[in-house]
């Protein structure tokens, strides 16, 4: 297919040229996988064949596009409209996400426009209806937006399911994955399910750089706030800037320091997932107007939205993966063929060898990623409750229509027959109890035992399972909305408390139906509301890139030059962590023995070994107190040393130690309430209200204690056994130091040591409830009385 005259025409008057990666997809048959750089014309490529084709019109629904961001369709759907209009078309273009009113969404099941843009969760939940052959019948193409950061969770899962759903509804529906940051093109082609890879160039490198700063980064701390003038002078030079910062405290944190140095009055803004939507949509509006010269965000703002005039990116803390970095970057110059502008500033002296380490991997175009395991089989189970809301289904043709998913291709049947037993009777302990009893096969057909029991279930539709939060308003009739903050830290606030949000502080003062009251309180300390989960862990490349810098002395050169005085400080007292070597140092200090280990296994594996490891410690009589752990080193203190870690450190006493610890932790308990609430075991929103955290926490704690009990195979408890071994604790990537460094150099020192100092000033240490605090209990106390004279 080539491009007809009147869209030849079309590019010659907007002083165009289409580029050859989008002529590549015009012409391209099939599944397709098109990487091409931010700012490289992906969305208008995806589209473009989709314009051709309806430009003599279409009966139904003809192209949907899938994006990870509601924002997204919203301002797709806006340049969507200019083509359209100047082409004349005869095509509709609309939106199907949460924000679609109920009428147009109801509309839509019976007169689909020609193109429809949703979301992963809208288009599961169009899936569910008994009108969906009707719907996408006359599908012809499916794009699938910033596949990458979509591949990365369970959302990316639910999505090929949908669409091998799809490809069921409407033979011949042809699939085209945009992605701008692929570290392995061939495994995000056969998460796909197979796909042509059309890769385009490049473009320049970007203009990324340290910003220089009078003050050096501190030793210790996340803020990055030492930096704010020279973030400021870059401010007042660039068109727009966007600050990006790693989590929400933080950004709010910054937007402060920032809003109080800024003599000049310049519009900044602030922008994360927590703020109230009225609040991000005004920012939203006010970039795109061009009216503010700096937004400050967090990943709310990484993918897509396209603002022409943002010049500029500056990242405030290590970006932990680089990956997210280039991401970021290309946020800046958002056009093809021109380079991106960005800055980094490291919150803290070793974050600094972070970014350096970050720098050059982005020079390199050596992005970072882990290998994608198989598809997760909760996400699976949803889906086949889904699948029976729309009607009944042949569980033989619903396997082998699972298995042409990519991520469930290697699924098998007795896990798939699983699933279906577990969603049709909750398993065996739970198979007496009516409301778990969804399905029944009637005539070799699973169907729902209930037709009634599909609005409650796609009520609860998606994978997303986040913190539970409580809105912010401030108090009296009307009050505005501010946000929301967590319900574990709403908890803890009493009257009279003060708080950060959007930007400014507030008084706690009281919870009236789920909501926090507050009032303006500018003039007092804030405390800070604390997002949980949104730590972000350095990935297991760059970990290895920074260990790698700072084991080599030759490299030392590409670092400031204090940095690399404390570094040759280190060598001269102890010794450099380097590749295949696992450095740890044990030293007195303040009357008390510290261990530190420097792994470089990010702050979710080393938090884990933390545990383990002192748990080992306290059994062979130490004392451990407590442990800190950053993403590059472990830090234990003891009444008594450590002076061989290699017991420690037994790969098979880990694991067993890990199992121990796992089997009755609130971790486990954490991980199965996600688990039992994508499985469909708990139904977080029910008609006329939304269960609190506290009762769905309640629930799935009895729920997994029963299971532990009188079903301890139970699929969900394998799922979330696996799951936490994966994600919250992370145990594969202390497999991987240990692999990594097979060789351990301890030294047993008689001072605290240069690298080990700054974990002294770091915040998060986590006591240790054992002995070492009976004994240490027990000498002061005979401190005491000798110093009263009593024995």
């Amino acid at each position: 297919m080539t491009l007809p005259p009147q869209f030849q025409d079309w590019f010659a008057r907007q002083g165009w040229q289409p580029h050859p990666h989008q002529l590549d997809l015009l012409e391209a048959q099939g599944d397709t996988l098109l990487i091409a750089p931010t700012g490289g014309g992906k969305t208008l490529a995806g589209f473009l064949p989709s314009l051709v084709a309806l430009r003599d019109g279409h009966d139904g629904l003809h192209t949907l596009y899938v994006s990870p961001l509601k924002a997204l369709t919203a301002d797709i759907a806006r340049n969507l409209a200019r083509p359209v209009a100047e082409l004349t078309l005869p095509i509709r273009v609309e939106d199907r996400t949460g924000d679609t009113r109920s009428s147009q969404r109801a509309r839509q099941r019976v007169d689909p426009p020609q193109i429809l843009l949703t979301t992963p969760e809208s288009l599961a939940l169009m899936l569910s209806y008994e009108q969906a052959p009707q719907i996408f019948g006359s599908l012809k193409r499916v794009v699938l937006d910033e596949l990458h950061a979509l591949a990365e969770n369970k959302r990316g899962d639910q999505l090929m399911l949908c669409l091998a759903r799809l490809r069921t509804l409407a033979p011949g529906v042809a699939a085209t994955g945009l992605s701008a940051t692929v570290e392995d093109p061939d495994a995000l082609a056969r998460f796909m399910g197979g796909a042509a890879i059309i890769q385009a160039d490049p473009g320049p490198d970007p203009d990324i750089a340290m910003l220089a700063t009078a003050r050096p980064a501190p030793w210790a701390g996340g803020g990055g706030h030492y930096a704010i003038p020279e973030v400021l002078d870059q401010i007042r030079q660039a068109r727009t800037t966007i600050i990006f910062i790693n989590t929400r405290a933080q950004a709010e944190l910054f937007f402060q320091a920032l809003w109080a140095a800024n003599d000049d009055n310049l519009p900044i803004g602030l922008h994360h997932g927590s703020l109230a939507r009225d609040a991000r949509q005004r920012v939203e509006a006010a970039m795109a107007a061009g009216e503010l010269r700096a937004v400050v965000a967090t990943g709310s703002l990484d993918l897509g939205i396209d603002w022409g005039a943002v010049d500029l990116v500056i990242q405030v803390g290590a970006p932990k993966n680089v990956k997210r970095l280039v991401q970021r970057i290309g946020r800046a110059n958002h056009r093809y063929n021109a380079p991106s502008r960005a800055r980094i500033v490291p919150a803290n002296r070793f974050e600094v060898i972070e970014c350096v380490a970050a720098l050059e991997a982005v020079r390199e175009r050596d992005l970072d990623g882990d290998p994608r395991g198989p598809g997760p089989l909760d996400v699976l189970c949803q889906h086949i409750l889904l699948t029976a809301c729309a009607g009944p289904f042949d569980a033989d043709a619903l396997f082998s229509e699972v298995r042409t998913a990519g991520p469930y291709r290697g699924l098998t049947r007795a896990q798939f027959d699983d699933c279906l037993d577990f969603v049709a009777t909750g398993g065996y302990a739970l198979r007496a109890y009516d409301r778990w009893q969804r399905l029944m096969e009637r005539d070799g057909l699973w169907r729902l035992r209930d037709p009634r029991a599909a609005r409650n279930l796609r009520m609860n539709v998606g994978t997303i399972v986040e913190a539970e939060m409580l809105k912010v308003r401030f108090r009296g009739r009307g009050g505005n909305l501010l946000g929301e903050v967590e319900e574990s830290f709403a908890a803890t606030l009493v009257p009279g408390d003060t708080f950060l949000i959007g930007g400014q502080t507030v008084r706690y003062e009281g919870l009236r139906e789920l909501t926090v009251e507050v009032t303006r309180q500018p003039t007092k300390q804030p405390r800070i509301a604390v997002y949980s989960g949104l730590k972000l862990a350095t990935s297991t490349q760059l970990s290895h890139r920074v260990q790698a810098l700072i084991g080599d002395r030759s490299r030392h050169g590409a670092l400031p030059p204090d940095t690399a005085d404390w570094l040759a400080l280190q060598a001269r007292i102890s010794a450099l962590p380097r590749p295949g070597v696992l450095l740890s140092e044990s030293f007195p200090h303040r009357g008390q023995w510290h261990f530190a280990l420097y792994g470089f296994a990010g702050r979710n594996a080393l938090q884990t070994l933390g545990l383990l490891m002192t748990n080992t410690m306290e059994n062979a009589g130490l004392g451990p107190l407590g442990f800190l752990a950053t993403d590059y080193a472990l830090w234990i203190w003891s009444l008594d040393p450590v002076t061989d870690p290699e017991p420690l450190l037994d790969r098979d006493g880990l694991r067993a130690g890990l199992g121990d610890w796992l089997a009755g932790n609130t971790v486990m308990k954490r991980t199965f309430r996600n688990v039992a609430i994508i499985a469909g075991l708990i139904q977080r929103n029910m008609p006329g209200g939304r269960k609190s955290g506290k009762q769905a926490t309640f629930s799935s704690d009895i729920l997994y204690d029963t299971l532990r009990r009188y079903d301890p195979d139970h699929l969900l408890l394998r799922i979330t056994a696996d799951e936490a071994r994966r994600g919250l604790v992370d145990f594969g990537r202390i497999e991987d130091m240990l692999d990594h460094s097979p060789h351990h150099d301890h030294r047993m020192l008689d001072r605290v040591t240069p690298l080990a100092a700054p974990l002294l000033l770091e915040f998060g240490r986590v006591p240790i409830a054992g002995q070492g605090r009976e004994r240490l209990a027990e000498a002061e106390a005979a401190a005491l009385m000798a110093e009263a004279g009593l024995t």
